[in-house]
């Protein structure tokens, strides 16, 4: 959308730009028939477009590894929406196995699935290895998603088959994925702390969630599946996403006020990529603004996206064997 855009709001070709906000561009929509998963609900934009999902009709199940500030989120939106359909379960996407036991017990309620908005994440964190042995931005922020995705895959499958109604998978990216080690993924050295960067870390695993998108994308449309993949970046917001850089974060914010969000705007990308009209049969896209946009080069490889998926599989199941 270019900086001047980001600055004023100035609408895109979508009719929506930087200063939507998520009620803005759900305006209209009804989602009373749509099941949404999103990880990361209890707080920050995770909150907002599980408000707005709901204030839409949407049965939101928020997964969340601090279940009392999920109850806590689920209590804030049902007391100003009454007729909010709100459950939480719990989701440490640190750890395999608790995705493993979340996508068990949200199979067998029996619930159809809509949507999947791969929401939550860390950032910019001191280098920590996950109980699975992974490099704890990587493992929470794509690796936990990629095995939740595929858990519920079948479950979106038969659900966009029996109703008729197709399936979506939101993958929340960053612009951060432009700032990442040289050749994007380091496949040899994901664990090596000597040649750990956090910055750079974070840009690494916020180009896996692109990456990750392009690939399904690609599997599902060869297999006649009637889901959609795509991927987005929410804009800059001030939210605990930054607990680990907050000083310096604020010192940025202050220098470069004019391109920040609320949290109302922040959630808007993920709220049109997952409700819109507009985007019916389009997958394996990147947004931004409510608009596509184009992601950087590494973004843009077939070649490291299979790479990724094909690694991430084999870590999968190395953890699967601890």
């Amino acid at each position: 959308m270019g900086l001047l855009s980001l600055i004023t709001g100035r609408p895109g070709a979508s009719g929506f730009g930087s200063a939507s906000t998520a009620e803005q561009v759900t305006d209209g929509v009804d989602a009373s028939n749509l099941t949404v998963v999103i990880t990361g609900g209890p707080s920050g934009i995770g909150l907002e477009t599980s408000r707005v999902l709901a204030l839409r009709g949407a049965h939101v199940i928020i997964a969340a590894r601090n279940t009392e500030a999920a109850w806590e989120a689920k209590k804030s939106i049902t007391e100003a929406n009454p007729a909010a359909r709100v459950d939480v379960l719990k989701l440490d996407l640190s750890s395999l196995k608790s995705v493993r036991a979340f996508a068990e017990q949200f199979n067998s309620m029996n619930l159809p699935l809509n949507i999947l908005i791969n929401n939550a994440g860390v950032m910019f964190c001191p280098f920590q290895l996950s109980e699975d042995g992974v490099e704890m931005q990587f493992a929470t922020n794509h690796l936990g998603h990629f095995l939740l995705t595929n858990l519920l895959l079948d479950n979106m499958k038969a659900t966009a088959e029996s109703t008729g109604i197709e399936g979506r998978i939101v993958n929340l990216s960053s612009i951060a994925h432009e700032h990442t080690y040289p050749k994007g993924i380091q496949f040899d050295t994901l664990n090596d702390k000597k040649t750990f960067d956090r910055r750079s870390a974070y840009g690494q695993s916020k180009l896996a969630n692109i990456l990750h998108a392009k690939e399904l994308s690609r599997r599902l449309k060869e297999e006649g599946a009637n889901i959609t993949v795509n991927s987005l970046h929410p804009g800059v917001i001030m939210t605990n996403l930054m607990r680990h850089s907050y000083a310096v974060m604020k010192a940025i914010q202050v220098a470069t006020c004019l391109i920040w969000k609320n949290v109302p705007q922040g959630a808007a990308t993920t709220c049109y990529v997952g409700l819109s009209h507009q985007l019916k049969g389009v997958t394996g896209k990147y947004f931004a603004d409510c608009n596509e946009e184009k992601t950087s080069k590494l973004g843009e490889s077939d070649v490291l996206a299979k790479q990724l998926w094909e690694f991430s599989e084999e870590l999968v199941k190395s953890a699967s064997q601890i």
